[in-house]
């Protein structure tokens, strides 16, 4: 058994389902039969055992954990790349920071599960960089950005390599997002 199994959800569908035959279970009885379904004896056995398995998966057992890697990019005119990755990328912007008036912009925007740091630190980063995104949706992204009608970027959409579809873009500072989504619907990468 994997903890990666949704028991409560295959509760839930097991009780609508048994409802739609007119069979009237509580949610902790299908809990349970779930349970016993999965190799358990009980739906608390159950539950003990995927919260371990989360556990034992979010801990290493070096005590090494990683979180996200946040790539910082370098700007030169914030009123560009907001232009760019907001109204352009559809990114929100979640904070600004500036040490005080007439100095350089630091920031963080995001979509979905990506986040991106924009600097104009000098030093913080080297224009010119390249971030790689894996993703899922990417012709519906691709869509979307045509469907802007974007005046500096109309982005194509091609077969990758490795057996997926890639759309590159490139922000006004020479930053080049590339997003790649593998054909595999099963790969971990997206």
């Amino acid at each position: 058994m994997s903890a990666s199994i949704d028991a409560k959800a295959m509760a839930r569908a097991l009780r609508a389902s048994l409802g739609e035959k007119q069979i009237t279970l509580s949610h902790s009885e299908c809990l349970e039969v779930v349970a016993r379904q999965l190799g358990a004896d009980s739906w608390n056995v159950l539950a003990a055992k995927i919260a371990r398995e989360a556990e034992a998966k979010a801990a290493p057992r070096d005590g090494i954990r990683f979180s996200d890697a946040i790539p910082i990019l370098r700007i030169f005119d914030v009123a560009k790349a907001k232009e760019f990755y907001v109204d352009f990328l559809g990114f929100t912007i979640d904070w600004e920071h500036r040490f005080g008036d007439n100095f350089p912009l630091y920031a963080q925007v995001s979509r979905a599960d990506i986040k991106l740091h924009l600097s104009e630190h000098h030093g913080d980063a080297s224009p010119g960089s390249t971030v790689f995104v894996w993703m899922r949706g990417i012709e519906a992204y691709h869509r979307e950005l045509n469907a802007k009608d974007y005046r500096y970027y109309k982005p194509g959409l091609e077969d990758a390599v490795w057996d997926g579809k890639m759309m590159q873009v490139a922000d006004p500072f020479g930053n080049r997002l590339r997003f790649s989504e593998p054909n595999k619907a099963d790969d971990p990468r997206a």
